[in-house]
């Protein structure tokens, strides 16, 4: 009797067995696409957004939305090796490298056949840049991490940490190799629906290397980097208005931001990268778990009387995050277009047809103006008529921009000291906003930080960026100095993350070492 029938085909691992073919890899890739999305979509803590905002120079908790995940990240204090956030963080990233390391290892196998070399390369290439963002979150928030470059295919118990030079070498190493083999974004792969802008592309892996070319202290690098991006001819910033609400209030700066004109395909030259989502309902899967960024950011103006849930007001925000009054009020010149009504929503109107005061503007009054019609950011806006409670965001998230691009640059020239090169840099983009140009006596690293504010709030990670420049603790005690939810216990030991207790536990055949200070 013949059993061979009962063998089974896998095909639906990471497993040598279905990295065999271009089908294989393609599908794999996507699944790399995937993970990176819960990254942002992470929402059993529903602050998950919070941890990289709050307690620094821009954001805080207004102590009637706390949530949990978040408030080791504004009352330090509780910022300890059992940690939530850190523990996720850690974990997520070295998912995404194991399963980058099984394609690299699989793309590189001399006896693959049936595919080009070149088809090889661009599977290599996009899990190269995948491994090298985990890595770089790592390098960024624990310093020294385990290197590991091979799939692991069984339990490990002896991880050390590998110096912070040899990780820098290995990022660099792997975007080196994605900026030369991914193409450029107008020869990304093609399906039924047209070009895949989501997918990578070789600026992406040049604006990654160039931000952790800064954080290693090679800006002359960096700038190269930035440079390939700006003269490429393939992205340009946004100084028209274009898009779907053409006929409504905006302004160039606004439209990018507005759901449904965030791809390249619906407009936008200036996104590099973007995280495409789908509606689930329309879209089976579109998108994972549940991300939360509106919620976070928006106000919960539906909570007062007189003003309902719509479009313009962005739909359901529940203001896990209220902006400092060092951005609301300080942070912007009135001509700057990013402190628009358009961007920054400072004023609040009611608007449910029939009430009294129909029209008129809601008046700050009480306690209750901390988040119900606080300032907030525009920028995660999104209603859908068919779920106003909206628990989850279907928004694209738009990870980097030729804004930045100029940003990094302006950044690598400071470092250089070529701070009349970065005040023209920085006035490229303070141009598009309409704020006064500077000149190289104003360049400081603050005043780079303070324009990447402008430029990149509720956008960028916030804390990660101030930790890559070793200025979160300086910034958030300058700025992060509201009355309600005071920045607690903060520290120099904050500039990097504890490594998660239960790693440290699980090693049992060598030392894993905790950071100073945890």
């Amino acid at each position: 009797m013949q059993k061979d029938f009962l063998d089974e085909d896998v095909y639906s691992s990471y497993a040598p067995a279905t990295l065999s073919d271009s089908l294989g890899f393609e599908a794999s890739v996507v699944g790399l696409h995937n993970l990176m999305s819960t990254f942002f979509s992470y929402s059993d803590p529903q602050g998950w957004p919070s941890v990289w905002h709050s307690g620094t120079d821009v954001a805080w908790v207004p102590p009637t939305q706390r949530q949990g995940i978040e408030i080791p990240y504004y009352d330090y204090n509780q910022l300890i090796t059992t940690d939530g956030a850190a523990s996720y963080t850690w974990s997520w990233s070295y998912r995404m490298i194991n399963n980058a390391n099984i394609l690299i290892k699989n793309a590189e196998n001399p006896n693959l056949t049936g595919m080009t070399q070149k088809n090889k390369d661009q599977i290599a290439g996009e899990a190269k840049f995948f491994r090298a963002y985990a890595y770089n979150i790592l390098a960024t928030l624990f310093g020294k991490v385990p290197l590991v470059t091979d799939p692991l295919s069984s339990p490990k118990t002896d991880f050390t940490r590998t110096s912070l030079d040899s990780v820098n070498a290995q990022i660099e190493k792997d975007l080196l190799f994605a900026a030369d083999k991914l193409p450029d974004i107008d020869n990304v792969k093609s399906n039924s629906k047209g070009k895949m802008y989501g997918r990578i592309n070789k600026a992406m892996a040049s604006q990654l290397l160039a931000e952790a070319y800064l954080r290693m202290g090679k800006p002359a690098l960096a700038e190269a980097q930035c440079d390939l991006v700006i003269n490429s001819g393939k992205f340009s910033l946004t100084t028209a208005r274009y898009g779907k609400n053409l006929n409504l209030p905006g302004d160039p700066f606004s439209d990018m931001f507005v759901y449904g004109n965030q791809r390249r395909s619906q407009g936008n030259r200036e996104a590099i990268w973007v995280l495409e989502q789908e509606n689930p309902s329309t879209v089976v899967g579109g998108i994972t778990n549940n991300p939360q960024q509106r919620r976070n950011w928006g106000a919960a103006y539906y909570q007062i009387a007189g003003m309902t849930i719509c479009d313009s007001l962005g739909g359901r925000g529940i203001a896990r995050l209220r902006l400092t009054n060092w951005v609301i009020y300080d942070l912007y010149e009135k001509t700057d277009m990013r402190n628009s009504e358009n961007n920054l929503r400072h004023r609040f109107y009611y608007n449910t047809p029939g009430n009294a005061n129909f029209g008129k503007e809601v008046p700050y009054t009480g306690a209750d103006t901390v988040f119900k019609i606080a300032p907030h950011t525009t920028k995660w806006y999104q209603f859908d008529p068919n779920d106003v409670f909206g628990f989850a965001m279907i928004k694209d998230f738009m990870l980097m921009r030729l804004g930045e691009t100029y940003l990094l640059k302006a950044e690598a020239q400071f470092r250089q000291g070529k701070l009349g090169d970065a005040a023209t840099t920085i006035n490229v983009i303070r141009g598009r906003a309409g704020a006064s140009p500077v000149s190289a006596a104003d360049i400081t690293l603050d005043f780079i930080l303070d324009e990447r504010a402008r430029e990149l709030l509720a956008e960028e990670n916030r804390r990660m960026t101030l930790m890559r420049t070793g200025t979160l603790v300086t910034r958030t005690v300058k700025y992060n100095t509201q009355q309600h939810n005071p920045v607690l216990g903060l520290a120099a030991k904050h500039l990097l993350l504890p490594i998660p207790q239960s790693e440290i536990n699980l090693n049992k055949d060598a030392v894993l070492e905790q950071n100073p200070g945890y």
